[in-house]
């Protein structure tokens, strides 16, 4: 399939200039969600490091594109579009539904021999989990009112029907690749995985987060945070504190 530099500058947005970054942040924004929730993350931490925020098909100036529904065909695009990135050490970093897009696409780059050096999964169970969940086939009033329980979206937005409206086709399509995705148990990665959870966060407990080092062959951490599905907001500068910590020492541990 033919691409061009704009097609790939449609799902890479950088917010910050790093043309002498050492390392790259990659970050996989949650259902509903956008490239600009990662702002504070590419502001915090550039110069020294390329934050690279994807922005999916079929919202803000995608729109006028189809939402893609399915988790193969997401996360092959993705994978694509980040091994014509210039060669850099690759982080990625994925909340809720970026997290298991983020697994996904560490499994296709490690396949490549190009792993990345670590992944970041933030308010997600573990990926063969299983919960029994089916938001992506309720109707328009039903998806409003789940992301409504999650606080997902400014409530400015919400009580705008117009603005739902026109995020609505995305959103379905980003629940239902979240929730028709499955993983086996035995399926595998070699890199470090660090799983962030929000302690009060009604789409994944504790137990069901530390489910992640099922997932890995290398080293595996879980942090829970004070909070709820969206505890990131509210501990911005830990959690860069924390990526920059780490993006600082796994460079140093890999050219050792």
């Amino acid at each position: 399939m033919s691409h061009s530099a704009g097609d790939d500058n449609a799902w890479c947005r950088r917010y910050r200039p790093a043309r002498d970054a050492a390392a790259r942040l990659v970050c996989l924004p949650h259902a509903g969600g956008s490239a600009p929730f990662f702002l504070p993350v590419a502001a915090a931490l550039s110069p020294g490091v390329d934050v690279v925020a994807i922005q999916y098909p079929g919202r803000q100036d995608r729109r006028a594109e189809t939402p893609i529904s399915d988790m193969t065909v997401l996360a092959d695009r993705i994978h694509a579009v980040l091994r014509r990135q210039p060669e850099l050490p690759v982080t990625l970093f994925g909340h809720s539904l970026g997290a298991v897009i983020g697994f996904e696409v560490t499994r296709r780059l490690e396949a490549d021999g190009c792993g990345p050096v670590r992944l970041f999964v933030s308010g997600r169970r573990g990926p063969s989990t299983h919960r029994d969940e089916k938001v992506h086939l309720l109707d328009d009033a039903g998806i409003l009112a789940e992301l409504r329980r999650m606080n997902g979206t400014a409530s400015a937005v919400l009580g705008d029907d117009e603005m739902m409206r026109a995020v609505l086709p995305a959103l379905r399509a980003d629940y239902k690749v979240a929730e028709t995705y499955s993983c086996p148990a035995d399926v595998t990665v070699s890199c470090p995985i660090s799983a962030l959870t929000g302690s009060d966060d009604p789409k994944t407990t504790p137990e069901e987060a530390q489910a992640w080092a099922r997932h890995t062959t290398g080293p595996f951490g879980l942090q829970v945070f004070a909070g709820g599905h969206f505890f990131l907001t509210d501990h911005v500068d830990e959690i860069t504190g924390l990526l920059a910590r780490h993006l600082q020492s796994d460079r140093i541990g890999s050219t050792a």
